[in-house]
This record gives C-alpha cells, structure tokens and sequence, in this order.
C-alpha cells in the first residue's frame, strides 16, 4: 500500500526481505547463478518439478482447502513414477538420486 500510494521505488535488499524476489545478486554474478540454479532443478525429478510447479500455479487461483487436495492429488500421482522408485531406492542406499541418467 504504501509503495501504491506514494509512489516510492524499492531496492532490491528490501525487496528481497518483503519475500518479492528470491534472491539478489550482482550484475557480474547473474549468469553464474542462473546457471547454478538451472543444474540444481535439472538435476531433480522432471515429473516432480513439473507438478511442484502446477501445486505452486494453482494455488494461487484457488482457496487454501482446494489448494491443499490438489497438492494432495500430485504426491500421490507422483508414487506411480519410476522417479519415486529411484528416490525411495537411493535414500535406502544413502547416495545421491539419478533422475536424469544420460
């Protein structure tokens, strides 16, 4: 409201503590850090990101109760996935998963 109604700019530092952006960095750093952050989600199950990303979508277009069933639906979608079965399997053996074998 009070950037509505006076017009003021805000930083980024105070951006990032209002939980409006994720993370701030340097213009010298942006490329490193995007691509940091691309190796990271490519490394995780495809399956399980894309319905993480649906959960996220969603709930910003319906209430907390429906939110929550639609959640509920994706996890347990998600057991049916070879990609649970690497995860389950991996923890057991205490390595690191392999959703993505090249």
């Amino acid at each position: 409201m009070d950037m509505i109604l006076t017009g003021r700019s805000m930083s980024a530092d105070e951006a990032e503590r209002a939980g409006l952006v994720s993370r701030v960095t340097g213009d010298e750093d942006v490329m490193e850090q995007a691509l940091a952050i691309a190796q990271r989600i490519s490394g995780f199950s495809r399956p399980a990101m894309l319905a993480a990303r649906e959960a996220v979508d969603r709930a910003l277009e319906v209430g907390l109760r429906e939110g929550i069933l639609s959640e509920r639906r994706g996890f347990h979608a998600l057991f049916a996935t070879p990609e649970q079965k690497e995860g389950m399997q991996a923890f057991l053996e205490k390595r690191e998963p392999c959703f993505n074998p090249s």
